[in-house]
């Protein structure tokens, strides 16, 4: 291929169809360089996430032969976690790695974008994405903003939290302090309890020192790298709120159109990528995590599912709570109509094809 470079990009080395992108770009000599910079939510011990954002910026420079590059930081390095959104929207930096969860006051139509309580899993949430409206109206959503959303990793489903105290009831949540995000800690609310949002970095010390009760992040290879393993007792599950977690990668508007289009083209191709590459990580690190807690952790910690009951009392509440929050602005409404229309799409599909089985598998 006479003058033309070649670039692969797979998922952890590995050539799939759905793990890999080839992308044939004009060789190009003396053009000036691209440089960005990114700042993230995670801190640098969550090895997946943050690790993520690490691999886009490597896979970026590589397609696009040095001539793209991008700067990637952790949450707490250049700025605050929860500030990189703000900052990419004023173009101070051109990107960040976050979970929509963290943007509800600035449109509650946010939330969507990430989990919300009983919703779609991930192959649902990316489906919405790729092949429902969820990209046309993400970027609606984000317009406003001057940022362009693209998918970044699932990072579920999820586990129910960590907790010091049994839940036998619903009453149960009534006086609960817990570390909870999205439209998951409006139906705890609205439970009993009080629902506070920190960073991860945050929430180990917070249920050390006991200023929160319990507390939830992702699942057992995260939480383990969190140490909050060492800090409650009792393990719940399944993740109700945040069922299908996505995380999001937000381009400055006028950066990322002022790119020229090979490399606008390389950064899709790169972030969708990663996306494929960080969600079968989870599930391989999550499955090792799981057996280890079980195995080397069984004295210190006890795995509990929610019982039925109480996951009934919560879906029921978790239905209000949807409603109530997409009538907050026009874009939820909008988001939150787009959102149950392909749910209620997939989901027979959902039941019929795993569901029936995975009840087979564990009965």
């Amino acid at each position: 291929m006479t003058g033309r470079r070649r670039f692969i990009v797979t998922a952890s080395g590995l050539v799939a169809a759905s793990a890999a992108a080839v992308v044939d770009a004009p060789r190009v000599i003396a053009q000036p360089k691209v440089q960005w910079r990114m700042s993230t939510a995670w801190p640098p011990q969550l090895d997946n996430l943050q690790r993520s954002a690490e691999q886009l910026g490597k896979l970026v420079d590589e397609m696009s032969g040095g001539r793209f590059q991008i700067q990637v930081y952790p949450g707490g390095q250049i700025m605050a976690p929860f500030a990189c959104f703000d900052a990419t929207s004023k173009g101070e930096i051109q990107a960040f790695m976050a979970a929509g969860t963290y943007w509800v006051d600035r449109d509650v139509a946010t939330a969507w974008f990430s989990a919300i309580p009983f919703g779609m899993d991930p192959q649902g949430m990316a489906a919405w994405y790729a092949y429902g409206d969820g990209l046309k109206v993400w970027e609606e959503t984000f317009a406003p903003f001057n940022l362009i959303p693209r998918l970044g990793p699932a990072f579920a489903p999820q586990m129910g939290g960590w907790f010091r105290k049994k839940i036998n009831t619903l009453a149960d949540y009534k006086g609960l302090k817990m570390r909870i995000a999205g439209l998951g800690g409006q139906v705890i609310t609205k439970a009993g309890a009080t629902a506070v949002l920190t960073p991860a970095a945050e929430i180990y010390p917070s249920l050390e020192k006991g200023v929160i009760d319990a507390g939830e992040w992702v699942g057992p290879h995260d939480d383990m790298k969190l140490g909050l393993h060492k800090t409650a007792r009792y393990y719940y599950y399944p993740g109700w709120h945040e069922p299908g977690t996505v995380s999001e990668f937000g381009f400055n508007k006028k950066a990322y159109e002022g790119l020229p289009a090979d490399l606008r083209r390389i950064l899709d191709l790169a972030a969708t990528a990663i996306q494929v590459q960080g969600v079968l990580d989870f599930h391989a690190k999550n499955a090792i995590a799981l057996e280890r807690l079980k195995s080397e952790f069984k004295d210190q910690v006890e795995l509990v599912q929610f019982p039925t009951p109480v996951l009934r009392e919560l879906k029921k509440i978790s239905t209000q709570v949807v409603q109530e929050y997409s009538e907050k602005s026009p874009m939820a409404r909008k988001v939150n109509a787009s959102f149950q229309k392909f749910q209620a799409l997939v989901g027979p599909w959902d039941r019929v094809a795993e569901g029936a089985y995975q009840q087979l598998l564990v009965g």
